[in-house]
């Protein structure tokens, strides 16, 4: 049969008669209207940064270089680089993109022309006579040996995928950026030996870029703690403010110096540069000169203490300088003065960024400045924090699953425990202490380990034991997590509801978190001594409770129609912890979703709606891990605080900056990443710049109660002294998940529901 078919003069287009599809209703075009709208704004940025790099260099717009540099501060390839190495490269880089894999980039003997960093994809490296090497993957580089030796290609790489994404530089730009960064360059010497390391910026301010004489200002990038300590000093200004380079200079020392200069040698150090005066000079100079130098000391002193506050208690070296130099102020009345102005104000500023609450407590009125706050004083929003000086339960089991509970420091090292354990009764020689998991794997403690009780895993129990029977060892009932699931309870909670009682919960964590805690927790305890990070371990232990409690809830529901309804539910109580802005909660609720015991019950999850799925869907976006989480992070950036960021991916580049970065640089300290670690670090001030829970609606129903201090001090650090200030038996059973973390367990259930 012949179709006929019509010219449309107007388009040129041909059209054939057919049947009209059927008009679609104006609400679901509006949800394709905001699917698609969605869709876009995720891929947006990922296109903008493609066509910024698919540009020649030339003609690359501010913007468009921002966008690059805030690419490479992720990639580990250039991890080990200043920012202003970054800044340079950010001009330079080209876009390079491959379709097919087994393509040879370049053969081992070619010139070396150009280095690369792997932005998509993997490449294998062959050699003659071994053939594969290795493979290098997302993040990866190479081709930089050959630009800085001048030598041939040691290698050959070959595409080992289909559409490969690479980063490259020239040798040209490579060589130039290399002379730039040492042309720039300026090392400071004492007794022919550096001290250190400056870096012109010809742009200006920037982070930790103190000024200097000329029209320049100059970037510290290593030196020893004495001399980077003294440049702070002289680069501190009376009128600066909170956006001045030099404060920012003073908050990344601050911030880390406890990883180069402890508190005993830094108080050293200042009270050497109280005492100090200039060689020469008249008397009206060395007058001008020690009155300035003190000053200085005093803002750095004061804003040492309002970061660090109560931290500082338990430091005895730290008292006793803060005591001696209020004896030294006190002496001198322009001092005293200066101290008593500058001191709410930089102590408010402090207790903001250190998430305790928009409210100072009064200064007494004392002769000598007052530092620190008294122990007995109530500190705002900041109950449920753990201090080094806290006693914690110690619930240690017996191979006879009797449990023994002790309050000991919250730093107490193994073998103080095993000394406590030597009054009771009951006790061995010889025993050893171990931590079991729920899967029965056994894990000997070394007798130098501290913090042992904040930082047990999930379901995991401490057991003191012979050596020979560590092997039968077997864990805990509590351990194994509940056999019945709580999903006819849930269904009485509306999810809004539930949201904002998880985001309540989360907040009072997350807010008692000091932002050192991430630079402590990332070094290890073994290079730290009396600092704790156990605010920070609840709630990564938080994090791991909430996905597996949708799991087992999940595994643990057997009705087919109520499953599916509690699927459901968990689909919208993740959307609603995003739309609250809990993005913590929110990934580890998606994570639960996505276990593979979950994931697999294909008949419960074609029970959902449609439009559940699709809402599914639209959320998953968000967990793209790919180009190190980048759609995750431009949603961050969107959000104004407070917001609860997803704390492992913070971690993870607190470690990235870490393990890619050495301390130690000549026998310097690498000051630049000191800086990364402190920027890093300060992410949580940003997200709790805003003194109020995330849009939960229980905030106000929760009361902040002032009990007696040394009470607090014992009973705060643990999960059920939570409860005692939270409305409703939901509200308490939200704080104390009981869940099943044993994945083979999971699998076991889920294959029951779902043969």
């Amino acid at each position: 049969m012949r179709v006929p078919c019509v010219m449309d003069r107007d388009t040129q287009f041909y059209r054939f008669p057919g049947p009209e599809p059927e008009p679609a209703g104006a609400h679901e075009l509006e949800e394709e209207l905001v699917e698609a709208l969605a869709l876009l704004s995720q891929r947006g940025p990922d296109a903008l940064l493609t066509v910024a790099l698919r540009k020649p260099p030339g003609q690359r717009t501010d913007e468009e270089l921002d966008l690059i540099f805030e690419e490479l501060l992720h990639i580990k390839a250039v991890a080990h680089l200043s920012n202003s190495v970054k800044r340079e490269l950010a001009a330079v880089l080209l876009f390079e993109p491959h379709s097919k894999a087994g393509t040879v980039l370049f053969s081992q003997g070619d010139k070396g022309t150009s280095w690369y960093i792997i932005w998509k994809g993997s490449v294998n490296v062959v050699t003659h006579g071994k053939g594969l090497v290795t493979t290098l993957h997302e993040g990866d580089d190479f081709g930089q040996l050959a630009l800085v030796n001048d030598a041939p290609r040691a290698a050959t790489i070959i595409l080992r995928e289909d559409n490969c994404h690479f980063l490259r530089v020239d040798k040209q730009d490579f060589n130039r950026i290399i002379k730039d960064v040492e042309a720039k360059t300026m090392r400071l010497e004492e007794h022919g030996k550096v001290v250190l390391v400056l870096e012109r910026n010809s742009q200006g301010a920037g982070p930790s870029r103190p000024p200097t004489p000329g029209r320049n200002r100059y970037t510290v990038m290593s030196g020893t703690p004495e001399k980077i300590l003294e440049l702070l000093l002289e680069a501190m200004r009376p009128d600066s403010s909170a956006h001045d380079p030099t404060e920012t200079f003073l908050s990344d020392f601050l911030l880390t110096h406890t990883v180069f200069m402890p508190s005993t040698q830094l108080c050293a150090a200042l009270l050497h540069h109280f005492h100090a005066e200039p060689a020469g000079g008249n008397e009206q100079e060395c007058s001008t000169y020690v009155c300035n130098k003190r000053q200085q000391i005093l803002r750095l002193v004061s804003q040492w203490v309002a970061l660090y506050g109560p931290m500082l208690h338990t430091d005895p070296v730290a008292t006793s300088f803060l005591q001696k130099l209020s004896e030294l102020v006190s002496r001198d009345a322009r001092l005293s003065n200066l101290l008593r102005e500058q001191w709410p104000e930089r102590r408010r500023h402090h207790r903001l960024e250190n998430g305790c609450g928009n409210a100072s407590p009064q200064m007494k009125a004392r002769n000598m400045p007052v530092w620190l706050p008294s122990q007995d004083e109530p500190l705002p929003s900041s109950n449920c924090a753990i201090r080094v000086g806290d006693k914690v339960p110690y619930d240690i089991c017996r191979p006879d699953h009797s449990v023994l509970t002790l309050q000991l420091p919250v730093t107490a090292s193994v073998r103080e425990v095993m000394a406590a354990l030597a009054q009771e009764d009951g006790w061995t020689k010889g025993q050893v202490l171990v931590k079991v998991n729920s899967a029965g794997d056994a894990i000997g403690l070394q007798p130098d380990a501290r913090g042992v009780a904040t930082s047990l895993g999930l379901n995991e129990r401490l057991f003191v034991v012979n050596p020979q029977e560590v092997h039968k060892l077997t864990p805990h009932p509590e351990q194994l997590g509940p056999t019945v699931g709580s999903a006819e309870g849930l269904d009485l909670v509306s999810t809004k509801d539930l949201a904002g009682q998880l985001t309540d919960h989360d907040w009072n964590l997350f807010n008692s978190i000091h932002q050192v805690e991430l630079i402590h927790y990332v070094l290890g305890p073994q290079h730290l001594r009396d600092v704790t990070t156990a605010n920070l371990e609840r709630f990564m232990r938080r994090f791991n409770e909430l996905q597996y409690w949708v799991a087992t809830e999940l595994c643990l529901c057997p009705v087919p129609g109520l499953r599916a309804q509690l699927l459901r539910k968990f689909i919208k109580l993740a959307a609603h912890l995003k739309e609250q802005k809990n993005l913590n909660s929110f990934f580890a609720i998606m994570f639960g979703l996505s276990n593979s015991a979950i994931s697999r019950l294909a008949h419960t999850w074609e029970r959902l709606p449609h439009k559940v799925r699709k809402l599914y869907s639209a959320l998953e976006r968000l967990l793209d891990p790919s180009w190190n989480h980048r759609v995750y992070r431009l949603a961050l950036t969107k959000l104004s605080p407070p917001v609860i960021p997803f704390m492992p991916l913070l971690l993870k580049d607190m470690t990235f900056i870490h393990e890619g970065n050495h301390t130690l640089v000549e026998n310097l300290i690498n000051f630049e990443k000191m800086r990364m670690m402190a920027r890093a670090a300060r992410m949580l001030h940003h997200c709790r710049s805003h003194s109020n829970v995330p849009l939960s609606p229980l905030r106000s129903r929760v009361s902040h109660l002032h009990e007696d201090s040394q009470a607090m001090r014992i009973s705060t650090c643990s999960e059920p002294s939570l409860i005692t200030r939270s409305p409703g038996s939901t509200w308490a059973s939200i704080q104390q998940l009981k869940v099943i973390d044993n994945q083979r367990e999971l699998s076991r259930l889920s294959r029951e529901l779902e043969p």
